[in-house]
């Protein structure tokens, strides 16, 4: 369960700082467009990461999965545009100066 290991970190890091940026305006707004962001990159990941696997280009060692898979990729490999779609919005909100 190596994989799932390594994206633990980074679903905490991305919880912990979106909800740090729920105080900020808009909150609901910026949730509803990361969702929509998140899907996207999903997406995306799923083809991508699919048509890189069997074209041979990696593999991953079934001892380090967990075993769910959509088509050929692991869905460890989802975390990542998961935590995107959420943390780059929230950081860019925690870092915005409001306007006065």
């Amino acid at each position: 369960m190596t994989y799932l290991l390594l994206g633990i970190p980074f679903l905490a890091v991305t919880l912990t700082v979106t909800l740090l940026s729920a105080t900020r305006p808009h909150f609901g707004r910026r949730m509803a467009a990361s969702a929509g962001a998140a899907l996207v990159l999903i997406a995306l990941t799923a083809v991508f990461d699919n048509v890189m696997i069997a074209a041979g280009l990696f593999t991953y060692p079934e001892e380090h999965l967990i075993g769910v898979r959509i088509g050929l990729a692991p869905i460890e490999d989802f975390m990542y545009p998961l935590c995107a779609g959420f943390l780059v919005p929230a950081v860019f909100a925690l870092t915005r100066r409001s306007r006065a």
